[in-house]
Formats: C-alpha cells, sequence, structure tokens
C-alpha cells in the first residue's frame, strides 16, 4: 500500500501543505473553519496518519517514557508500573515497558533500545544501578533517569524510594510485642546491592532484634522473590524441629509463599506462627489468613518519579540528586495474631 504524505492531503483539499500542518498540529497559525473542515475531510477520505514519532523526534521531544522492571508478572512490579502508566498518562505522556527478568544485560538492551527511541526520561526499577546499563546513562545521553523503588549507587543519582529501614523495624518491634522469643527473617535471594529495598528491610529487621537485646544468627532464610519458589523454601524452614514461632517476610510475595506452606504442613496462623510481610500487595487482603504487611506510598512515588524526569526535560536540567523519600506505614490484619482493624 502507498503511504499517504500530506502532500497528497493539500492535494485533495485544494490548499498548501503548510495548511495542513497547521490543522493537524492545531498550530502555530489558525485556520478559517471551512479550510479546516476541507483538510480533515481529505485526511478521512485518503486515511492519512501522521507519523507523529518522526514528528517528535525532529522536535526532541516524543512524549515517551521508558520504564525497566525486573518481573511484570509480580504482583507488586505489575501494580507499581501502573501507577506510573497513569500518571504519565495524565501529563499527555506514553510508557513504554520493558522487563529485565532479572539480568543485567537484558536491563542494558532495553536502557539502550528506549535511548534510541528518544524517549523524554527513564524510569529504572533495577536490581543493581552499578551495571553498564545503568551507570552513566544520564552523564553519556542526557536523558533524564530517575530510580524508582532502589536507592542510586552514586551521589549524583536520583532515586524515589520508601522508607524499607523504617517500615521493616516497625513491623518486626510489633510482632515482638505479640511475646515471641525472636523474629525470623525470609530474606533475598542472592547476594544484593547494598542499595536494594530487600537490604534496607533486611537491615531493619536486624535493628528490631538488636534494639530489643536479642541475636540474629541462625534467624534469616534467603529466599526466592516469587511466590512458587518461595513456597518450597518456606516448607524446609517449616519443616524444622526448631521453626520460628514468628516470620516478617522481606515481601507480600514471599509471604503468601509461607502462608501456602504452612497451611501444608498443618500450621496454623496466627495461632502457631506470626507472619508479616512487606510492600500490600491488593492479593495481601484476601490471603489464609489476611497477611499483615508494610504499605509504601507506591501511587505517590510513581507520580513523583514522573514528575521529576518531565521537569528535568522541560527546563533542560538534571534530575536533582539524592533519595526522594516516601514513609512506610503497618497495615495490620490476622496473619500476626492481631484482630483484623484498619
Amino acid at each position: 500500500m502507498v503511504r499517504v504524505t500530506r502532500d497528497d492531503v493539500a492535494r485533495v483539499a485544494g490548499t498548501s501543505t503548510a495548511v495542513v500542518s497547521y490543522v493537524i498540529n492545531d498550530g502555530p497559525r489558525p485556520v478559517a473553519a471551512a479550510t479546516r473542515a476541507r483538510v480533515l475531510a481529505a485526511v478521512e477520505e485518503l486515511g492519512y496518519r501522521p507519523n507523529r514519532v518522526a514528528q517528535a523526534m525532529a522536535r526532541r521531544r516524543t512524549n515517551l517514557i521508558g520504564m525497566v522492571v525486573p518481573d511484570a508478572r509480580q504482583p507488586f512490579f505489575a501494580g507499581l508500573a501502573h501507577m506510573v502508566e497513569q500518571a504519565a498518562a495524565e501529563r499527555g505522556r506514553l510508557l513504554l515497558i520493558g522487563n529485565s527478568d532479572y539480568a543485567d544485560e537484558r536491563e542494558a538492551h532495553y536502557i539502550r533500545a528506549f535511548l534510541g527511541m528518544q524517549v523524554d526520561g527513564l524510569i529504572l526499577v533495577t536490581q543493581d544501578p552499578s551495571v553498564p546499563g545503568v551507570a552513566g546513562v544520564e552523564t553519556t545521553d542526557g536523558t533524564p533517569v530517575v530510580l524508582l523503588h532502589h536507592r542510586a549507587e552514586t551521589e549524583s543519582g536520583a532515586a524515589v524510594v520508601a522508607d524499607d529501614d523504617g517500615g521493616a523495624r516497625a513491623m518486626v518491634r510489633h510482632l515482638l510485642g505479640h511475646g515471641h522469643a525472636g523474629v525470623h527473617c525470609f530474606g533475598g535471594t542472592f547476594a544484593l546491592s547494598p542499595n536494594d529495598p530487600v537490604t534496607a528491610r533486611t537491615a531493619g529487621w536486624a535493628a528490631a532484634l538488636a534494639d530489643a537485646g536479642l541475636p540474629t544468627d541462625g534467624r534469616l532464610t534467603p529466599a526466592p522473590f516469587d511466590r512458587v519458589r518461595a513456597h518450597a523454601e518456606a516448607l524446609a524452614l517449616l519443616a524444622r524441629p526448631d521453626r520460628p514461632s514468628a516470620v516478617f517476610c522481606a515481601t507480600d510475595d514471599q509471604a503468601i509463599g509461607l502462608l501456602r506452606a504452612a497451611d501444608d504442613l498443618g500450621i496454623r496462623v496466627p495461632e502457631d506462627l506470626a507472619v508479616a510481610g512487606f510492600d500490600d500487595i491488593a492479593e495481601a487482603v484476601i490471603a489464609g489468613p489476611p497477611l499483615t504487611t508494610v504499605a509504601t506510598a507506591q501511587d505517590a512515588m510513581a507520580r513523583a518519579a514522573v514528575d521529576l524526569v518531565l521537569t528535568a526535560k522541560a527546563n533542560e536540567e538534571p534530575v536533582p540528586a539524592g533519595a526522594h523519600t516516601f514513609p512506610a506505614r503497618m497495615v495490620i490484619r490476622r496473619s500476626c495474631g492481631c484482630p483484623a482493624r484498619t
């Protein structure tokens, strides 16, 4: 099929290509109503579709934002990406999403691809901000970059994060308040970056135990982040003769896997085992039993990340460096042993 051009529209409408441009772009010069009607009729008749990408690249503003997440199949990342998409749409932008699958090279691939599309900004939920795809991207390209959920590697980096340490401390203190002699931590799967949110949550757990004069030795179990593989690890933990009476999970997906393992083994929650998570994903409220967890201001964080990249793009200046930290709060449900409350 032959591509319809602006010249074709001008010929059918009996006007100039400049006037066609003014109608399609709604300016910069006014067009008489009758002429506008002829142009729009010609556009409809010919099926003309302007190349918005080429136009955007020509003016160095594509109205596109690139976002990379580790795995959009996981409820937390899916929810976070949806909130970023909503925030971008409210500001007249389209969101492009890539899944890194926790692979550095795949993450770098998406970053290169989005930069090649000349996106107005990048929002990265990275597993490690020191990898080549992330480090130096702003200084090399000039595209505004904001890390979301993960702290920046350098002082010049910008990140929108939650108070992961403080939220974990509060939750572990809450579990200890139920009279448990200790609280086990169901944490990360591998050597995480010091700036990873799970690292901060684990540090908060350890600090709360230290404040209570309790040791952490033997009370940390590395666990996968998805609920299916976390379930297998939880079965081994809960089958131990010295199984814990309370477990703080670094994510809700891990906690849901642990709740299923407890049910498989006939361990009652919260009567025999208190469980708490972190993230307050949608499924937490319908878990069996409803999951006590730590909620973060995900919607506000998503909006802040979008605003930071777009403001930097509009002003042609770097994103303000440092961590933009949002509070975390406990959401008490039945899995910790409390009566359910808001």
